[in-house]
């Protein structure tokens, strides 16, 4: 495990935050020499597409693969996940605003209001 003396929510904010900047920049890179550059080309329909294959991965090395691996595959989910949302416009901190106003309620009752 890194030892971070900010903990590792401020670890993981500081890694992401990061990611999401250097997306950023691929926009308009070479696709021949930039996957992100590649998905950005391709629009929400291929972000998403890659993102819901990670989103498999992910879920099947959770149910029976080793901790490395479930890493791994989640790290790939993050990342793919960071492109589509860039592919739509939408930014970290509007994700961010969407997580806070759900803090402290109960998801149950979050999903039941999100029905009605």
């Amino acid at each position: 495990m890194v030892h971070d003396p900010l903990g590792p929510v401020a670890y993981l904010a500081e890694v992401l935050n990061d990611l999401a900047k250097t997306i950023d920049q691929r926009v308009g890179d070479d696709p021949s020499t930039s996957w992100t550059a590649k998905l950005l080309m391709g629009g929400p329909p291929l972000t998403a597409k890659k993102l819901g294959e990670e989103g498999v991965e992910a879920a099947l090395a959770i149910a029976s693969q080793g901790d490395a691996e479930v890493a791994k595959e989640a790290a790939d989910v993050i990342y793919h996940l960071l492109v589509a949302l860039r592919s739509r416009g939408v930014t970290l901190d509007q994700v961010a605003k969407v997580l806070e106003e759900r803090q402290g309620k109960s998801g149950i009752a979050e999903k039941a209001g999100r029905e009605s």
